[in-house]
């Protein structure tokens, strides 16, 4: 019987880390190959994390909650074949030997997840004084729980912060090192999983986007007829709703085309122009959120948008989105008129150069020949990058969409 290493894979492009949600499995478990072992969360996507090989759970060295790089060591599984492996080897060498343990042993302690290396830095323990349970004397997240729960903490933590800081990729603001007095009947909630990569995304966006913001208020009357005529007839032929985002979507896609410079990101010494319009829509699930990817949104007719929308929206919520739906987003278009809002700014969708926000559609009254006439108005609200993109072409980017929408109507619409 040979012991096999599992180790975080990449779960999509420009992914680093990951994040163990939950483990499904535990030690002693019996498993196949490509059987789910964990859920692991990204920044891009949850996704479940199958198992190499088939054998026996022998150790998971990760605890849910814990934030992993990319091939780094998340368990063992001891297999029936023999391991080709030269790290094996060593480790069947290492345990006929006891004598030589301390370069293995060693070695394990010096590995800090980062989960641990944000509870000693929060709490001032200097984890040279701590002594690890984990495999080779590894430093867990549940040993420093311990540690802060019998409130013997050891401190003089001097080089070790440094080291702390210089290794966590979580900023300063977004951990919990305010006070905020409890009483009874208030409910403290763990910030984890999706809302605290949400939340790390967030303040990364607001910290390194000079955001600004620009609004314009759209007639989409004769949308809204056209719509309100075929949706029925639609949603019986095709199986899925026709709904107005659809249609926004279309006409940002093609402004895009003609105003290259919003569907751009941020690359430090230069500025990167993408050739491929790819549209990230988000998706919200409870206090989840979750950006999916319309691939080549401009070459894909009113239909095929409406079918991508649907199908991406349902993946979503019933957690079965994959790291390809999320992957290659160039530029973004929230949907907040689903909540009702009327007026929002988004946050940039990091490093993406703009967010558009599609409020709600509402009747108002507005002069037209010099008369009152009620009509269906939306508001359009752009967040810009500032160090991409200035308020003459977001200007004229705006005023695009807001023609291309204002023109749809049954003569002009083409659904396939």
């Amino acid at each position: 019987m040979a012991t096999e290493k599992i180790t975080m894979p990449q779960l999509g492009e420009s992914v680093t880390e990951g994040t163990i949600s939950t483990w499904l499995v535990k030690v002693g478990d019996q498993v196949t190959k490509y059987d789910p072992i964990a859920e692991v969360m990204t920044d891009k996507v949850n996704a479940e994390v199958p198992s190499s090989y088939t054998g026996i759970i022998k150790e998971l060295t990760a605890d849910e909650g814990d934030t992993v790089a990319v091939g780094e060591l998340i368990c063992y599984i001891d297999t029936e074949e023999p391991s080709n492996r030269t790290e094996s080897t060593e480790s069947k060498l290492a345990e006929a030997e006891p004598s030589k343990p301390t370069d293995v042993d060693d070695s394990m302690k010096k590995r800090y997840s980062p989960a641990v290396l944000r509870l000693a830095q929060e709490n001032d323990i200097n984890l040279e004084h701590v002594t690890g349970s984990g495999r080779g004397g590894r430093i867990t997240r549940k040993d420093i729980e311990k540690i802060i729960a019998s409130g013997e903490i050891p401190t003089d933590i001097g080089e070790m912060k440094e080291t702390i800081q210089g290794s966590s990729s979580t900023r300063d603001e977004t951990k919990n090192d305010i006070f905020v007095e409890t009483k009874a009947g208030d409910i403290e909630i763990p910030v984890k999983g999706v809302r605290k990569v949400i939340a790390e995304n967030m303040v990364k966006s607001k910290q390194e986007i000079p955001h600004a913001w620009m609004t314009v208020e759209v007639d989409v009357s004769d949308l809204v007829t056209y719509r309100n005529k075929v949706k029925n007839a639609f949603k019986k032929d095709e199986g899925f709703s026709l709904t107005y985002f659809s249609f926004f979507v279309k006409a940002v896609a093609q402004a895009l085309k003609e105003y290259p410079q919003l569907n751009s990101m941020w690359a430090g010494d230069k500025i990167i122009q993408k050739k491929d319009i790819h549209l990230s829509i988000a998706v919200a699930k409870e206090n989840e959120l979750f950006v999916p990817v319309i691939k080549h949104a401009d070459e894909k007719t009113v239909k095929a948008i409406a079918r991508d929308v649907h199908e991406l929206a349902m993946k979503a919520r019933n957690g079965k989105l994959t790291a390809q739906d999320m992957q290659g987003g160039t530029f973004t278009v929230n949907n907040t008129g689903s909540f009702g809002s009327i007026s929002s700014m988004g946050v940039i969708n990091y490093p993406q150069a703009a967010i558009l926000q599609v409020e709600s559609i509402v009747k108002r009254p507005v002069i037209i020949n010099d008369m009152f006439a009620a009509r269906d108005i939306v508001n359009l609200s752009l967040s810009l990058d500032h160090r991409i993109l200035d308020g003459l072409v977001c200007g004229r980017f705006l005023s695009r969409v807001k023609e291309i929408l204002e023109s749809m109507n049954e003569h002009t619409i083409n659904l396939y």
